[in-house]
């Protein structure tokens, strides 16, 4: 389970369906779930209920975490994590009913849009929030080969990745601005996969990565985004999920092929997220279409205050179950009422 926000829905849920709960953190993210842990144990008791229907679980090892998994016991798991622990939890813990949010290829098409500057502030924000370690961030932006409309005139596909890369740089120019959307690199493999795209190895680079200096935290390993063009056909690299703040431009046919892809994109590698600006309805009609048919949450030209990827449990349906990103949505009713069973008794009057 993740640290944070990932762990309150399924905690909840069991919760609310009469069951107890263990935590089991990952490794590197103890102290963020022993205090969630610390603190609801002190409110359950201060409600006169036994504090360990919530407890912490650090195993020994990866031996004693496997155990605890496909412990008979065990009736109900929630996993927030990569592909290959989570199919192994999914095909292993046969006892328990599996809640799994995994890796998937978050995708925006862009056809055209009245309202280009205002776009191109939101996708900046989208791709620099967290370092774009989050599960819904967006990672392949399909454009037209012929480019896009804008109430600025016409954008080639080279300009659109020109005008996305300068809006980047100009809303993490502040200092304050870029420590307090950016945030840190966890991992070193994140890192790594960032000095990989900076240096062209997945495509011709339109903005390389940056190292900025964190004068409270001067430690942190803090990097802005790298942004990379391809053209569809090379797909080795934007389809598949690359942790971290590293988003492709790929350039498609047209708009019908942009929707196509983006529809397979989601039907072979899952996706939370999916985004489309355009100004004509009948674009907007076919990618919805596309959407319904891949099960992914769709937004329609944001250009506001509200962004693709802040896709969260108890205010959006965050994921749909229907594609290999999830197999559940987060907070829907069928993601509650699956914890409870119901057992029959008869006898004769």
């Amino acid at each position: 389970m993740g640290p944070t926000w990932n762990t309150y829905p399924g905690l909840f849920a069991a919760l609310a369906t009469g069951n107890p709960v263990l935590l089991k953190p990952h490794g590197q993210v103890i102290l963020p779930a022993a205090i969630t842990v610390r603190v609801i144990r002190e409110v359950l008791a201060e409600h006169g209920f036994d504090p360990n229907l919530v407890s912490l679980c650090v195993p020994a090892d990866r031996e004693a975490a496997r155990a605890l998994f496909i412990h008979p016991e065990v009736r109900s798991i929630d996993y927030t994590g990569g592909n290959t622990f989570g199919h192994w939890l999914i095909e292993h813990c046969r006892q328990a009913q599996v809640y799994a949010e995994l890796a998937g290829v978050n995708t925006i098409v862009i056809e055209s849009t009245d309202a280009y500057r205002a776009m191109l502030r939101n996708l900046a924000f989208t791709l620099s929030l967290y370092s774009g370690q989050m599960c819904t961030t967006s990672q392949a932006i399909v454009v037209p080969a012929g480019g896009i409309d804008t109430d600025e005139g016409h954008r080639t596909f080279e300009q659109v990745g020109e005008d996305l890369a300068a809006a980047i740089d100009a809303f993490l120019s502040k200092p304050e601005v870029a420590h307090a959307v950016l945030g840190a690199i966890q991992s070193d493999d994140t890192l790594a996969r960032i000095e990989q795209a900076s240096a062209g190895a997945m495509g011709r680079v339109v903005l390389a990565s940056r190292p900025l200096d964190n004068p409270d935290h001067p430690k942190a390993r803090v990097r802005t985004p790298v942004l990379v063009a391809c053209d569809a056909e090379d797909a080795a690299h934007y389809s598949q999920e690359q942790f971290g703040p590293i988003s492709f431009m790929v350039r498609a046919k047209d708009a019908d092929a942009a929707i196509a892809l983006a529809e397979d994109i989601v039907r072979r590698h899952g996706a939370l997220t999916a985004a489309i600006y355009s100004t004509r309805e009948d674009i907007i009609e076919a990618m919805t279409q596309a959407s319904w048919r891949a099960q992914v949450a769709l937004s329609i030209n944001l250009t506001g205050g509200v962004f693709v990827n802040q896709s969260a449990a108890f205010s959006d349906f965050h994921g749909t179950g229907g594609n290999p990103a999830a197999n559940a949505s987060y907070a829907d009713s069928a993601f509650v009422a699956n914890r409870f069973r119901v057992v029959q008794r008869r006898r004769h009057a």
